[in-house]
């Protein structure tokens, strides 16, 4: 036993061990927090990674405070706000739910830059295989990352990705506090329009990330 550890009590000794389990048991339960999609669907939601309560729930979104569920709804996405428990049923509204870091974290600044490029390649591979009309990434910094670009414009991308037509939007992170939430229904639902307008087809360019 360590010195430090002989300075403790054994109840202290009995919570940081159980501290030290759940850390584990939540980075476990993270690996498998499952992909919600299909094949040729409107819209495929790209998160940047999983949040900690996601990854210990099997839920995506499922953070308190975080907004993507109401906002999607009030897009127009969904008819009625869906319980992260429920995050299954997105896909009978034509859209789907993925990350492009799978390794959760309380912040998505905990992310490094090279844990992005290591994704790239699995993750347009997903992207080609399951063929959306738009791939939609919530927030900037994970398309910067996969595209190499540093500029970068809200909405559609002059660039594809493996054929998808590619959109970012705001983070609907709680912690995002530059746009309300009336910010972010407004965003969502131009995307919502492009998707009922059939107009997944336009600009055409390049493929979004090599």
């Amino acid at each position: 036993m360590s010195e430090s550890s002989q300075l403790l009590g054994p109840g202290l000794r009995a919570l940081f061990r159980l501290r030290r389990c759940s850390l584990r048991t939540r980075q476990n339960v993270a690996d498998e927090l499952p992909d919600l999609i299909a094949p040729q669907l409107d819209v495929l939601f790209c998160g940047i990674n999983p949040g900690l309560t996601a990854a210990a729930t099997g839920h995506h979104f499922a953070g308190r405070s975080n907004r993507f569920w109401r906002v999607i709804h009030l897009a127009g996405f969904t008819p009625a706000e869906i319980s992260p428990q429920d995050d299954h049923a997105i896909l009978q509204y034509g859209c789907g739910l993925t990350a492009v870091v799978k390794r959760p974290t309380a912040s998505a600044d905990q992310l490094s830059r090279a844990e992005f490029v290591a994704a790239a390649a699995e993750f347009e591979h997903k992207v080609a295989r399951y063929g959306p009309r738009f791939v939609a990434f919530l927030g900037k910094a994970a398309y910067s990352a996969l595209s190499g670009q540093r500029e970068i414009e809200w909405g559609l991308q002059p660039a594809r990705m493996q054929g998808s037509s590619v959109w970012v939007l705001p983070n609907p992170s709680g912690r995002n506090l530059a746009f309300s939430l009336d910010d972010l229904v407004d965003a969502y639902r131009q995307l919502r329009l492009q998707v009922k307008a059939g107009s997944g087809l336009q600009p055409e360019g390049q493929d979004a990330a090599r």
